[in-house]
């Protein structure tokens, strides 16, 4: 059981929030000093606003956000890198200044009131605290029937996921140490996270309407986020390939089988129509095949460039070794 008080760092993600951060940053800034007079965290817990290269004022509102209060501090990236990324730069950033971190998006659609229970789950010796997702009320009947499909095809294809969890969760110091041993570029963290190990537990919260802004993950994102969580944790879709090629091959000989019958009995049909299903389908399968197969090894080519993962252009003054820049 962890006995004094830790130091919390609140990673929060940001791309063009400009008009929701001025609403959010003040409920960040509340919960801080709410843990800090519960003294379930110490006054040296900080607000670490990560700016993913945005095109807006978000920037310019995490500096003077940080010139106003000391316990909102910042890192720009130098380009756009993806959600994924911001957060691990974030991560990444803070492992080394604090106890624990709690990553959470800053549109406020997470209860930033379950910070107190993940402190108090910290403190009775878990690692990691998921984030979990009590009801999907808020969500349009598609949204919600493609991602609960995707949580349980994940997990049936090998993929160890906390269900209706995305990105909001505490990570102690000890945790990012360790999660720092892992290099791979095609990130999605709440896949990797599990894969570490250590003591867990989840709480559970409901969340509400984005506060302001729009949302920065379309279809296409989403779709984008899928695919690479099912094929940077998951090797099963070659597999599945595997078999079902071995039974079409089965299949195929059987019927080579039953039409050499045919010909030496003389029972022999012209069949038009039935070999072009048969070619249309054989070719249909071998093209969905090689698109699974070279998805696979686009995220190897990827990997082997070890190209940084983040590259940290900025930090606000209130920031250590402010005037050097961090890759990662």
């Amino acid at each position: 059981m962890n006995t004094q008080l830790p130091t919390l760092y609140i990673v929060i993600p940001c791309y063009n929030e400009e008009k929701v951060l001025p609403i959010t940053a003040p409920l960040f800034l509340a919960k801080i000093q709410e843990l800090v007079s519960n003294q379930q965290i110490n006054n040296q817990s900080r607000i670490l606003l990560v700016d993913d290269g945005s095109k807006d004022s978000t920037w310019k509102i995490i500096t003077e956000l940080s010139e106003s209060d000391p316990h909102y501090c910042g890192i720009q990236q130098s380009r756009n890198r993806g959600h994924q990324n911001a957060v691990l730069a974030g991560l990444m950033t803070a492992k080394d200044l604090c106890d624990i971190t709690i990553s959470i998006d800053c549109d406020g659609q997470d209860d930033i009131n379950a910070m107190n229970e993940m402190v108090a789950a910290y403190k009775d010796g878990c690692d990691v605290v998921y984030g979990v997702r009590s009801a999907r009320d808020t969500d349009t009947f598609f949204k919600r029937f493609t991602a609960q499909s995707f949580y349980k095809l994940l997990n049936n294809l090998g993929g160890e996921v906390v269900y209706n969890h995305a990105d909001y969760r505490l990570l102690s110091s000890r945790f990012l140490q360790s999660f720092a041993e892992y290099k791979e570029v095609n990130l999605f963290l709440r896949g990797m996270v599990p894969l570490v190990g250590f003591k867990s537990t989840c709480v559970y919260y409901k969340r509400e309407e984005r506060m302001a802004g729009e949302s920065h993950y379309p279809l296409k994102k989403m779709i984008g986020l899928a695919v690479d969580g099912i094929t940077s944790l998951s090797v099963k879709p070659l597999r599945l390939i595997t078999g079902f090629g071995a039974v079409v091959s089965l299949l195929s000989f059987i019927g080579i089988i039953w039409v050499l019958i045919g010909y030496a009995t003389g029972n022999t049909i012209n069949g038009w129509a039935s070999t072009v299903c048969a070619v249309f389908f054989i070719g249909g399968v071998q093209l969905l095949s090689l698109g699974i197969i070279g998805e696979y090894i686009g995220k190897i080519y990827i990997e082997t460039k070890h190209r940084p993962r983040f590259i940290i252009s900025n930090k606000t003054t209130n920031l250590a070794d402010n005037n050097q820049n961090m890759i990662g």
